[in-house]
């Protein structure tokens, strides 16, 4: 079975922190999840970035699903494969 990698968009820095930290005590995520910050296309701003929290599953024991949820009430969502 191939690695899997699942990336959840949040709406700022404070928000993709959050959910690394939730990933962890919610679904035992061992590894640190990767945060990346997505600039948007044609925004200068830095305010309009998004932040992207990227998270392996390698053993694929986290639900889509549940993942979705999280990032949901942060104001995100899954991006899907």
């Amino acid at each position: 079975m191939s690695d899997v990698r699942h990336v959840l968009v949040l709406p700022d820095r404070d928000a993709a922190e959050e959910v690394a930290g939730e990933l962890s005590d919610r679904f035992g995520v061992a590894e640190e999840p990767q945060l990346v910050r997505d600039a948007l296309a044609g925004e200068d701003d830095a305010e309009d970035a998004q932040w992207l929290v990227v998270v392996e599953n390698p053993d694929g024991r986290l639900d889509p699903k549940e993942l979705d949820a999280l990032a949901g009430e942060y104001e995100g969502w899954l991006e899907a494969p």
